[in-house]
């Protein structure tokens, strides 16, 4: 099995050079991270608004597992201190309704927004593309041409490019100067690579994509409407690859409602 490239890229370099976060004003925690509480519309409105005014910013998305992982690396958890963080999931809104009393106004999974941010933004984007298996980010780049043919999707690099391709990587996005770059090398890669490596030399606006990609590519399949208005789509990526997922699925969906149920008890008795 091919192995992201990630672990071996961390060392060597120039640190990518770090911006304040702009956050909005009503955000809730989960896990000690940060996640914004807004309309995927008002989302859409601050990201073009960044790009009209040369506003740098780093995207993340945040789900049931990337809460687990959090929990247990610090190091993911402060590039997610990096990000403005998106809620993503049935889990998250739950996890909401147990630590705040209300669940976010909007899911804002990535599969569904990134795509839908690009169809809704008026102004040509170049867009670059890094990550995934060979070949995956090039039918990504198809797929989003055809779905919103005012922008310029350009597949940068896959995702095993190893240390030595590295330094060529973030030249070659220095000198593209992309509007927008998507990382897909999921969590918490992306949001490492993003945040150790990227900065606004080499893409206004960042953002960690996970596996979208494969999903435009064709390689995995969506699951039907109607599953994913019942917001059941993880049982359905489970279908599909069990021998992957049953972790991150059986184990990790019982284990973060306890940690976010053992969260309520610690802040109720802190109080």
């Amino acid at each position: 099995m091919m192995r992201s490239s990630y672990e071996d890229i961390q060392a060597g370099g120039g640190p990518a050079r770090q911006a304040p976060v702009e956050r909005s004003t009503d955000q809730m925690t989960l896990a000690g991270v940060a996640v914004e509480n807004a309309a995927g519309d008002e989302i859409m409105e601050r990201l073009c608004e960044a790009h009209r005014t040369g506003k740098f910013l780093r995207l993340a998305f945040l789900n049931a597992h990337c809460v687990n992982v959090a929990r247990r690396d610090k190091v993911y958890r402060r590039a997610l201190e990096q990000c403005v963080v998106l809620p993503d999931g049935l889990g998250i809104d739950l996890g909401a309704q147990l630590l705040h009393g209300r669940m976010f106004v909007e899911n804002l999974n990535g599969t569904d927004f990134v795509p839908r941010f690009f169809k809704r933004a008026m102004m040509p984007l170049k867009v670059g593309l890094v990550g995934g298996v060979p070949g995956v980010a090039e039918k990504a780049a198809e797929a989003l041409g055809a779905l919103a043919p005012r922008h310029k999707f350009i597949a940068v690099s896959d995702g095993y490019f190893g240390e030595a391709g590295r330094a060529d990587l973030l030249t070659r996005l220095e000198v593209k100067r992309f509007d927008v770059v998507l990382v897909a090398m999921g969590v918490p890669a992306q949001e490492r690579f993003m945040t150790e490596h990227l900065d606004a030399r080499h893409g206004g606006i960042l953002v960690g994509v996970g596996a979208l990609f494969d999903f435009l590519a064709g390689n995995v399949p969506r699951a039907p409407l109607a599953i994913r208005r019942l917001r059941l789509e993880w049982i359905w990526r489970l279908t599909l690859e069990p021998s992957r997922l049953w972790r991150r699925y059986i184990l990790g969906n019982p284990i973060f409602l306890a940690d976010i149920l053992h969260e309520r008890l610690a802040r109720r008795a802190a109080h």
